[in-house]
């Protein structure tokens, strides 16, 4: 993340619409995107509802604390990179980005979620790793083209319910949380890795590993519970 002060933050740099023109870039597969990473603004540009024809924006490592209402200009976004900033709420018009695909959030400071979030009926993949979060909306649970989210360093005690409500979802990575588990009883344990993943992406080989290592982990548990 962006390093610095709150006053240091406020004075961040201004983008002008010639300057912000100038870093417009047209992708591989023939998308158009914004790129403004690491231009050390703290607001988000107030030009930017003038190229909102762009599919792709990346704001990552900068400044900002604060996404604007004017987010929603941008019906046609497909991508949305915000990692590395100082965001501590999402607005709730972040919900009519509704061709949204990846949407990544990354190394901010959110507690929180608005249950508009449940609006990106498209969205494929969802980063909210490094943040403080210690629920998800229940909203989320309308995410049902989500294949893959990322929940790693943050303060979750248990899985989220609402993964287990997603039928597409392929990974999940929850390393690095105070998961409780029922050996430990009440007691929190930051867990170094926790990944989940559905077992029909996985080669024949790697699913008969992981039974193989869950048979023996098993078979261990119930030595240890007769001796």
């Amino acid at each position: 993340m962006a390093k610095g002060n709150k006053r240091k933050a406020a004075q961040g740099k201004t983008i002008s619409l010639k300057a912000a023109k100038e870093c417009l870039q047209l992708t591989l597969d023939g998308k158009l995107r914004l790129n403004l990473s690491f231009k050390g603004v703290s607001v988000m540009p107030k030009c930017l509802p003038k190229l909102c024809e762009v599919e792709e924006v990346d704001l990552s490592r900068n400044l900002i604390r604060k996404i604007p209402d004017f987010i929603d200009y941008f019906i046609s976004l497909r991508l949305l990179d915000l990692h590395s900033n100082y965001l501590e709420e999402l607005p709730a018009s972040v919900g009519r980005l509704q061709n949204l695909l990846v949407l990544n959030l990354c190394n901010n400071r959110l507690s929180s979620l608005p249950s508009a979030m449940g609006l990106l009926k498209k969205l494929l993949t969802l980063s909210l790793g490094m943040n403080r979060l210690s629920n998800l909306p229940s909203s989320i649970c309308a995410l049902q083209e989500l294949r893959h989210i990322g929940l790693s360093d943050n303060k979750f005690t248990r899985v989220p319910f609402c993964i287990s409500r997603m039928g597409k979802l392929e990974r999940v990575n929850l390393d690095r949380n105070p998961i409780v588990t029922e050996e430990t009883s009440n007691q929190s344990v930051a867990t170094e890795k926790l990944c989940l993943v559905k077992g029909s992406i996985l080669c024949e080989d790697c699913l008969n590993k992981c039974q193989t290592d869950r048979e023996a982990m098993e078979d261990n548990e119930n030595w240890s519970e007769t001796n």
